[in-house]
């Protein structure tokens, strides 16, 4: 395929002749049958890639790679948690992969119906969104350990029939059992599916309900020999839904299409990361969230790499354990977020320097911005390239990096860098709509239509929603928003600057504060609540709460006021989850208001992080927030 030196023309052209272009891309995965159109934008905002091909996501995955690289290895599943390493080439996954299939099809599954999978980082996991692929099901998985009524809401968008979970993961040493939360979440779920498979790994005891619970290696035991093809499906077809956070509580449940995610996923590995099949790629996500779908399980593998899939925590049992795997598997891409440089950066930096690991080419950071302190101290620490990139659950891949498969091209510590091929990214004056196009002006980071390939198709089930949240909030326009203000330099290198809506960003995982806000003033002594994301030194960014009791007798002494707070943060644990838990919460008086009453929530954000409010003429009462400001000191 030709390409040019130049990444101007290269993107110019993704924009341009993108039918072209993408006819291109496509050639790097393997079709049933042929595209008959590469393009169909008929019924803006909805995109429809590669129209009337047929192809099959796990075929791309790993049973083409079987005429080549068969013995080569394919899935590394390590975990420091249970000090076990089990590593399985492309023929010995692709046979786990058709057990597995032939298990979820004997338990009813067929194709376009929905599999739930919550799962700790196991090789299992990746046997069934694989074996999902496989059969033309549709994956949805849940970071596992969620909470279960987080959890239910899921089962209910999904519909699944049937859920693939564990007895427990594990995280510092400590057992997190899964089977209780998922039994409590399909006690609270008003959808029942008919089937739940469950891996033992002895870490938690299950108790299975009889004709429900299946039981893994039993059935597993009745199929080793099993021989399941490849389900071809149209292009568009969905090939799985991941939840992220909106600023309901309802669930938005992000559809991705199979042919468009896969030519997506290849061209990245090619153009971004620069992959050469037989080396290996370590992320240290989780498959609860997008990087771990794009860049553990589809991603590396349709590039005939090896992926190390890794349960545990980048300090146990020290500090060295990530550069112990990079120098065992010998790594040569390593996919990481700066919260965990963050950590990294707080250990002996002996351990840096304890194993080889020249092997490693460059790293890749993102999930949460990258401060350049942080990424000063890596790469001087680690002496390779390191690259940030910035994108969302909803575009499955990268909208801004650096191309240097493309082109080498200098990394501006503090930006994520210039936008990727097939994204037309233009920064928006809010209030306007119009197109900022000087270096250095402050604006909404914003896509015009269509979305390249590999982006989600819409919202499951809500199209309306798809179009109204993404596409109708820049007033007079139909481009789609990232919720995320923006700069650009005179050099094309894009800085962000924070979110334009009440999403936050901690360590990587995106929380809506307005869920977080439910959930608090679900609490009976809770009259009123704001939350608001502040930034962290180690996490980005932490939830901050400041809550209005029904009795400030309450809260009127040190002793009511943490027995209070404790009380709330064990409830937002129990219905979201340890992420979602508040680094604090404030007991105050009054929430600064303006005189429609709509909460002030940036300023609150500015007083936390000890930042100048700004105007405070648009409060009812000033002294609400000067008290606040006052108190946290």
């Amino acid at each position: 395929m030709a390409e040019s030196a130049d990444y101007e023309s290269f993107y110019r052209r993704s924009i341009d002749q993108r039918d072209d272009f993408w006819a291109e891309q496509a050639q790097l995965i393997e079709w049933q049958t042929p595209p008959q159109r590469i393009c169909d934008y008929d019924n803006p905002p909805f995109a429809k890639w590669f129209v009337g091909g047929t192809t099959n996501l796990c075929h791309n995955a790993v049973d083409r790679h079987l005429r080549e690289r068969a013995e080569q290895n394919a899935l590394i599943a390590l975990s420091s948690e249970t000090d076990t390493e089990q590593v399985y080439s492309f023929a010995q996954l692709h046979q786990e992969v058709q057990r597995m299939a032939a298990v979820l099809q004997a338990l009813g599954v067929k194709q376009g119906d929905r599999v739930l999978i919550y799962m700790p980082m196991i090789a299992e996991a990746a046997f069934a969104m694989l074996a999902c692929a496989r059969i033309g099901a549709i994956h949805s998985v849940v970071f596992g350990g969620f909470a279960s009524s987080s959890l239910a809401t899921r089962i209910e968008d999904a519909e699944p029939v049937a859920i693939v979970s564990a007895d427990a993961g594990s995280r510092g040493g400590k057992g997190v059992p899964y089977k209780p939360l998922l039994d409590e979440a399909l006690e609270l779920s008003k959808y029942k599916p008919a089937a739940v498979l469950m891996v033992d790994r002895g870490l938690a005891p299950m108790a299975m309900r009889e004709g429900r619970d299946h039981d893994w290696a039993t059935l597993r035991a009745r199929h080793m020999d099993a021989q399941v093809p490849c389900v071809w499906v149209d292009s568009t077809h969905p090939s799985y839904t991941l939840y992220t956070s909106g600023t309901t509580g309802k669930p938005k449940g992000v559809q991705r299409d199979t042919g468009g995610y896969a030519v997506a996923l290849a061209a990245s590995m090619k153009h971004i990361f620069q992959a050469q099949a037989g080396q290996t790629y370590f992320s240290t996500s989780d498959i609860g969230w997008v990087v771990g779908h794009s860049y553990i399980i589809y991603g590396p593998l349709l590039a005939g790499m090896a992926t190390v899939m890794y349960e545990g925590l980048p300090t146990r049992p020290d500090a060295g354990v990530w550069w112990s795997i990079v120098a065992k598997y010998q790594v040569t891409h390593m996919f990481s977020a700066p919260t965990a440089v963050r950590v990294l950066k707080k250990q002996d930096p002996a351990y840096l320097k304890k194993y080889d690991i020249s092997c490693l080419k460059t790293l890749w950071l993102a999930g949460e911005p990258l401060d350049e302190p942080t990424a000063q101290w890596i790469s001087d620490a680690l002496q390779i390239p390191i690259v940030d990139n910035y994108w969302q659950t909803e575009t499955g891949w990268p909208i801004l990096t650096l191309c240097n498969g493309v082109q080498q091209q200098p990394s501006r510590f503090g930006s994520p860098g210039k936008a990727v091929y097939g994204f037309d990214v233009r920064l928006i004056d809010e209030s306007t709509g119009q197109e900022l196009t000087e270096p250095n002006q402050k604006g909404v980071v914003a896509i015009e239509g269509p979305l390249p390939p590999g982006c989600l198709q819409t919202v499951w089930r809500d199209d309306e929603r798809f179009v109204d949240t993404y596409w109708k909030s820049i007033p007079g326009r139909l481009i789609y928003s990232t919720f995320d203000w923006g700069i650009r330099d005179a050099d094309g290198y894009y800085f962000i600057l924070g979110r334009t809506d009440d999403v936050i960003n901690v360590a990587g995982h995106r929380l809506g504060t307005r869920e977080i806000e439910e959930c608090i003033a679900g609490h009976s002594s809770v009259a009123e609540v704001a939350v608001v994301g502040v930034a962290d030194a180690v996490k980005g960014q932490v939830a901050m709460a400041f809550a209005v009791v029904r009795d400030a007798t309450a809260v009127q002494d040190e002793a009511g006021r943490k027995q209070l707070e404790a009380e709330i943060m064990k409830r937002v644990d129990g219905q979201m989850g340890a992420v979602a838990r508040p680094a604090r919460i404030h007991f105050v008086a009054l929430l600064p208001k303006t005189r429609s009453g709509k909460l002030l929530r940036r300023a609150l954000q500015a007083v936390a992080e000890r930042r100048d409010p700004g105007d405070l003429t648009t409060i009812e009462d000033p002294g609400a927030l000067l008290a606040i400001r006052d108190m946290l000191g």
